[in-house]
């Protein structure tokens, strides 16, 4: 799926290594906003595990990650997610993303969100995609309301990230298509 400036596909084993120094040239930025990862994670085998558990969890309709690549070098340049997808009457994921800082307000991000909600109702056909953002982190929350998300509230300590519960923004999006 491809974008003015980027495009996202499945990760393969050929791309362990680069998504490996994505997160590492990124740990300390990265790691101000995601749940805990310890110290195994900036390895390459777990980066290949990894790979292998995204396409076990494609495979069984569980989730579904994709890496952003720059369309004018091909370069990895971060990761978006739908997660904890769920069938059945509420047809619904979370979306997560991350980006290289060195790449931000580029819109890159903006691009991403946009491809994989398409792919969200198009091909999975599902009603509704969320995201949590904690409050402060402004930027993030621009992306999203540019992508179509709108504010639903705060979700009070429900993520742990660096051994504190942090609040977040709750933001979504309706498949249009949906009465």
């Amino acid at each position: 799926m491809r974008s003015e400036q980027v495009h996202i596909r499945f990760l393969g084993p050929e791309d362990a290594a680069e998504k490996l120094k994505l997160e590492k040239d990124n740990r300390e930025f990265f790691e101000g906003y995601s749940m805990t990862r310890y110290s195994d994670f900036y390895t390459l085998p777990l980066q290949q595990e990894l790979i292998e558990i995204y396409a076990e969890q494609q495979e069984n309709d569980q989730a579904y990650s994709f890496g952003v690549f720059e369309n004018a070098t091909n370069l990895l340049v971060g990761a978006i997610s739908l997660v904890q997808v769920t069938r059945g009457p509420l047809q619904s994921a979370v979306v997560g993303y991350s980006l290289d800082k060195r790449y931000n307000n580029k819109g890159y991000t903006t691009e991403s969100v946009k491809l994989i909600v398409d792919y969200a109702f198009q091909k999975l056909a599902l009603h509704r995609i969320e995201a949590g953002v904690m409050p402060g982190n402004d930027a993030s929350i621009r992306v999203l309301e540019k992508a179509g998300f709108h504010k639903e509230g705060i979700a009070i300590k429900n993520v742990q990230i660096n051994g504190e519960w942090r609040d977040h923004q709750v933001l979504a999006i309706i498949n249009p298509r949906d009465p």
